[in-house]
């Protein structure tokens, strides 16, 4: 299974939410507090395309933020991401 990343801040709403849906379906994570740390919100800025958090990454693929994720999980496409 590919890793799960998830960038986030503290009382970020959409960050709470997207850890929730990934605990509520039983998927592992790694959580990385971007709070604080100017240099990796421009290095996430760079990779995703986006600078917004929260950010999650499968393996190195961008697949955006919590509304992204929900939708790519209701569509049932999030689990073929995971795959190795």
């Amino acid at each position: 299974m590919q890793p799960i990343v998830v960038y986030t801040r503290r009382w970020c709403g959409y960050c709470t939410a997207a850890k929730s849906l990934l605990d509520d379906k039983g998927y592992p994570f790694e959580e990385i507090a971007a709070d604080n740390d100017p240099a990796l919100r421009d290095e996430l800025e760079r990779r995703s395309g986006q600078s917004t958090l929260p950010q999650i990454f499968v393996g190195d693929q961008s697949i955006g933020g919590y509304r992204e994720l929900a939708l790519l999980m209701a569509r049932g496409e999030f689990e073929e991401l995971l795959a190795p």
